[in-house]
């Protein structure tokens, strides 16, 4: 991920515009803006200090590599356009049945 996205997501998530976060941490709001639309791309460090000013902490992990989503994709694209829309409907529907079991499941307790 970009570091110019880390900061526009913090900043967004902490509800201050380009400008308070700039004032915080002592640049310039275009500064900011180039930063965040990928202009410039900040190091590590800079990208944990301005989500710092932001009130929010970066947290650095590493993990799997999870490419399971490959497979369905591969799939996907040997089906025509209304072979698409069928087999997302398919899947809104299975996501839409398992919210409802959460929900009523919640109920119980």
């Amino acid at each position: 991920m970009r570091g110019g996205i880390i900061v526009r997501e913090a900043r967004r998530r902490a509800g201050i515009t380009q400008a308070e976060l700039a004032e915080r941490v002592g640049t310039t709001q275009s500064a900011l803006a180039r930063l965040e639309r990928g202009h410039t791309e900040p190091s590590l460090h800079r990208v944990q200090e301005l989500v710092r000013a932001c009130g929010l902490d970066l947290r650095i992990g590493v993990d799997a590599l999870d490419d399971s989503d490959w497979p369905v994709a591969r799939a996907n694209l040997t089906l025509d356009v209304d072979g698409r829309v069928r087999q997302h409907r398919r899947v809104l529907r299975f996501v839409r049945a398992g919210r409802e079991a959460m929900g009523s499941s919640r109920g119980r307790a």
